[in-house]
């Protein structure tokens, strides 16, 4: 009888480390998706951002990794619903805007637009994001509302300044003056975004 107790407590122990490290493990992860094997590589108590976006649930997870190491996060004002919306918008200005682009003397002008949700999205993020362009003095940004959507015009007076407009195009344009990693972190932690 004793030897019966024995070996089942055995087979218990066993059978929950088994099901600890399957937990772990997660068996329907293909291989190299241990997430405890994953937690060895993050960089202890980081608090840089490098998640530009356009990976919605690594920019969130990112986020989530540097509010918990810092010790000073106001919890009750964290807007990580706020962020997510923010991060779906940056998908949907990439993945569904259609932008017709006018190539001009000075620069560039790009009309975006899309369905109904696309232009709500560039409603929000174009002048918002224009404002951030604008803070560099070699070139003059400028949007316009339309029926049909929203229109970027970016131009300058310098040969070198108009080469790169044309090069970044509207999405480009949309992608340059890296704020973003700052302006996620800010909105995560329910903070104005657009002061910065």
């Amino acid at each position: 009888m004793m030897r019966l107790k024995i070996i089942l407590a055995v087979a218990a122990v066993a059978g929950g480390s088994a099901i600890a490290l399957a937990q772990t493990m997660h068996t329907d992860h293909g291989e190299g998706m241990d997430h405890a094997m994953h937690a060895q590589d993050l960089p202890a108590g980081g608090t840089e951002l490098t998640e530009p976006g356009q990976g919605a649930f690594a920019a969130l997870s990112e986020v989530v990794r540097v509010l918990e190491a810092d010790p000073d996060t106001n919890w009750a004002q964290v807007d990580l619903a706020g962020l997510r919306a923010h991060l779906v918008d940056m998908d949907r200005l990439i993945t569904d805007t259609i932008v017709a682009e006018t190539i001009l003397p000075n620069g560039l002008s790009g009309l975006a637009t899309g369905d109904t949700e696309t232009l709500a999205t560039l409603g929000r993020m174009v002048p918002a994001h224009a404002a951030q362009l604008a803070r560099d003095e070699r070139w003059i940004v400028e949007v316009s509302e339309l029926e049909s959507g929203i229109e970027l015009r970016v131009t300058s007076d310098d040969p070198a300044v108009i080469a790169r407009i044309k090069g970044l195009g509207f999405f480009g344009l949309m992608a340059s003056q890296d704020h973003h990693r700052e302006h996620h972190l800010m909105m995560a932690r329910g903070e104005d975004a657009h002061s910065h």
